[in-house]
């Protein structure tokens, strides 16, 4: 049943009667011990006394609210004697006051029970008066497990505002319990902009038309909005041993390479810039200002010719390939598209992640499946931290709810593990992001390998089944000592069965998620097509479409684009860099998903399709052989890693290439 019905049957559901099931027998601080009264034939199986359900104790001025942590039939003869059949504790978590202003439900105990103080069922109403009612300060997500006619609310603001995490391992429904909350989220607060990092898009189907889909395809990050530390793990893959000089080289001309890219905007030169030091161009490493990567390598090869130590030149040699490798990577086309370009187009960037225009869609989904291994941490700690930032200068005038999942791979518990600017991001989001109206949402399986800061963070916890003993303790330290003896029901809960603990819920709650249409169910299209089967006869031709698409991932689009026609000659620019001139260009292959097909015809054309695309391919790969055959046999040109400035296009006349 989905959360707009379970809200109906609620609302019009008939309030069922306490009833008598037993007496109060000793009391211990928060727990009180009770004899069970014996069941008549009468009674439902649901008016039994069981472990983890709520009851309640009548005293002199109150209704004290706790649930059932044991159940036992040891009880002693005299106790026996009066009637009763067993024993059970009762951990008392609130009570049920009726004050100046009517019935009101409050936290705590200010009145403990006494011997013989009768024991009763938690009726409904008495159980919407501690849930919460539907309104504009509850969203339903699901129904109670006590009482499936009732549904089960959580306080969205509390929620939000002092941040939440859904831990659960694989299968137990934990992607369609994230899927609920933000779809009533999206309903109760439509001014929240909710930012979506989708590990292994799968959710890009749960929100419909309310969610806009990031992908490698349209992703713009320019790589000059990474930080120092960022821009470093994309260059050099993290910070390996033996290149401190390099990271130092750098971390001193970005700077210059900034004040470069103003100067020219302001002045129209940018040739006195070169002469500045780093410490007097006004910027720093980190500063978010355009430049271009054309200007740093430039800078890094002036300073490389006025060398003569072969040692020192090797390790700016070094550096001005590796930009140059990553650059001319198809891979991180969304960071080096326009790199030699300039522009800026920071506040394009933010309303694109953050949809911050009017009228666009208030949700951002983004698929991280399709990066490189290499730079999703990077990615991740870029869009973190941009997150609270852009909610720090705007004084929360754009709320965003920034929600994370597989949270444990960004933000590991082992501080040798993963990359330090994504925790720290992160970190800073859970304790400082509130103030500035940026709210922090997680996601994970494994809650003990996740940083124990953040999770101390977050206010609300959700927990669905978990059998490991590491991520039971890690919960059970940071909830409540009252609700503590909650968490020994977790590796018994059921499929999409949660427990929800914190400031969202009024009381330690035991509830199901409520159901999504199929069509909204998170999965990804890897998981789809598993189940969709193909035929033997056309496995081969898969297989070779895959490998094609395998190789296009890594081949440049920008100097050959293969159509199913015949191939066109590249259109020639207006000045090539001596280094790219033995770069044969290769073809980028756009082959489309297959279509299952039965018919002989198709599955022959098919064929002949791929295997011209693959002859194509090999002809490009010989003709780079002969090539660098050539110049190796050849006079050997003086290594040269970057074009000079007067072969640049545009460079005569002062002026930016177009």
């Amino acid at each position: 049943m989905d959360a707009d019905r379970i809200a109906a049957v609620s609302e019009n559901s008939t309030p069922r009667r306490e009833q008598h099931v037993g007496s109060v027998l000793s009391v211990r601080g928060a727990e009180a011990s009770f004899g069970i009264l014996r069941r008549n034939d009468a009674a439902g199986e649901t008016d039994g006394t069981t472990v983890g359900k709520f009851l309640a104790i009548a005293s002199k001025n109150s209704l004290l609210i706790g649930f059932v942590t044991e159940v036992s039939v040891e009880v002693p003869e005299i106790v026996r004697e009066q009637g009763y059949a067993g024993s059970a504790r009762l951990e008392l978590m609130g009570e049920i006051r009726k004050e100046r202003h009517g019935t009101k439900f409050r936290r705590g105990v200010t009145e403990y029970p006494l011997i013989g103080d009768p024991v009763v069922t938690v009726g409904a109403d008495a159980l919407q008066l501690i849930f919460g009612r539907t309104g504009a300060q509850n969203i339903v997500i699901g129904r109670l497990q006590q009482e499936p006619t009732l549904a089960a609310c959580v306080q969205v603001d509390e929620m939000l505002s002092r941040h939440f995490a859904v831990f659960g391992t694989t299968g137990v429904g934990k992607s369609s319990g994230v899927a609920v909350l933000l779809q009533q989220v999206l309903k109760a607060r439509p001014n929240l902009r909710i930012f979506l990092l989708d590990a292994h898009n799968e959710y890009a189907r749960c929100f419909g038309d309310q969610a806009h889909v990031v992908n490698p395809g349209n992703l713009k990050l320019p790589f000059w909005l990474f930080n120092f530390e960022e821009l470093v793990d994309v260059i050099f893959g993290g910070r390996s041993p033996g290149v401190e000089d390099e990271f130092q080289i750098l971390a001193e001309l970005i700077p210059i390479a900034k004040s470069m890219y103003v100067q020219y905007q302001t002045v129209g030169s940018r040739t006195s810039a070169k002469k500045l030091d780093s410490k007097n161009t006004g910027f720093t490493v980190d500063t978010p200002v355009p430049y271009r990567l054309a200007d740093l390598v430039s800078l890094i090869d002036d300073r490389l010719g006025k060398l003569e130590n072969r040692s020192s030149r090797m390790k700016y040699f070094k550096l001005i390939m590796r930009i140059e490798a990553v650059s001319n990577d198809p891979r991180y086309n969304f960071m080096f598209e326009n790199a030699n370009v300039g522009g800026d187009t920071m506040a394009e960037v933010i309303c694109h992640l953050f949809r911050i225009a009017p009228g666009a869609k208030p949700m951002t989904v983004m698929q991280l499946a399709g990066l490189p291994v290499e730079v999703v941490d990077s990615v991740v700690s870029v869009v973190g931290r941009m997150a609270f930032e852009f909610g720090l200068w705007s004084d929360g005038a754009f709320p965003i709810l920034f929600f994370c999942e597989e949270a444990h791979r960004y933000a590991s518990a082992d501080r040798a593990l993963g990359f330090g600017p994504t925790r720290r991001a992160l970190s800073r989001i859970a304790k400082e992001g509130r103030k500035c109206g940026v709210f922090l949402g997680l996601a994970s399986q494994r809650p003990a390998e996740l940083d124990a800061t953040i999770i101390s963070q977050c206010s609300t916890l959700f927990v669905m089944r978990m059998a490991n003993d590491r991520d039971q303790a890690i919960i059970r330290s940071a909830v409540s000592d009252a609700a503590a003896s909650l968490v020994n029901l977790v590796s018994s809960l059921g499929t999409r069965e949660v427990l929800a603990f914190g400031e969202g819920v009024s009381l330690p709650v035991r509830m199901v998620f409520a159901d999504l249409p199929k069509d909204l169910i998170p999965s990804s299209e890897a998981v789809r097509n598993t189940h969709a089967g193909t035929t033997r006869e056309a496995a081969h031709d898969q297989v070779d479409m895959i490998v094609a698409r395998w190789r296009g991932a890594s081949i440049n689009n920008k100097n050959l684009q293969l159509e199913e026609g015949p191939v066109a000659p590249a259109a020639p620019s207006k000045a090539v860099p001596p280094s790219a001139k033995s770069v044969t260009p290769q073809p980028a292959l756009h082959v489309s998903a297959p279509e299952h097909s039965n018919g002989a015809a198709h599955q022959q054309s098919l064929r002949a399709s791929v295997l011209e695309r693959s002859s194509i391919l090999k002809k490009n790969v010989s003709l780079g052989q002969q090539a660098s055959g050539q110049q190796s046999s050849g006079q050997q040109a003086p290594a040269q890693a970057s074009p000079p400035r007067s072969q640049l296009p545009d460079a005569q006349d002062g002026r930016w290439p177009l």
